[in-house]
């Protein structure tokens, strides 16, 4: 399933009767807008201006200005932009990150990551390229040679 987040909540007044109240306060960086439950198979571009939990299968192209979050058993096989993220499940597929991006000890990441701060656990997977803004590539400085198998050139094998 997937749930939006009401504007509304239910209150109890004094006389026992049922009122709907407008909630005044604003939405904050840790409050949930949508998630996509455990039994949920999401396809095709999903996009949000909120925080996002994914909590089952999201396949295409996933978006938010906010915090994405990835839950452990859930996987997203799609590229990622978000403004920061938290992953614990699976991923295959490109995330760009505006801000951080913290990959937990139970996640797997398949796929090129362009964020401006990173955060990995011990025992989480990646297989891509991280890519920092800022941080000037040293491809330019290091000097590659070619070499040719020669008898003196050991082989491996596996």
């Amino acid at each position: 399933m997937i749930f939006q987040r009401t504007p509304s909540k239910l209150v109890v007044e004094e006389n026992n009767e049922l009122d709907l109240v407008e909630q005044s306060h604003p939405i904050d960086q840790d409050e949930v807008e949508t998630v996509v439950g455990p039994s949920v198979n999401v396809e095709g571009d999903f996009a949000s201006e909120g925080n996002i939990v994914v909590k089952g299968t999201v396949s295409g192209s996933v978006f938010t200005s906010k915090h994405l979050t990835v839950e452990m058993g859930a996987k997203v096989v799609a590229n990622i932009r978000a403004g920061s993220a938290t992953i614990a499940g699976e991923v295959k597929g490109n995330i760009k990150v505006r801000e951080f991006l913290e990959l937990d000890s139970t996640s797997r990441v398949i796929g090129d990551i362009d964020v401006k701060s990173l955060k990995i656990e011990s025992g989480a997977i990646l297989y891509g390229k991280v890519t920092m803004p800022g941080v000037e590539s040293s491809e330019k400085s290091v000097k590659t040679r070619t070499f040719k198998k020669t008898e003196e050139t050991p082989s491996f094998t596996a």
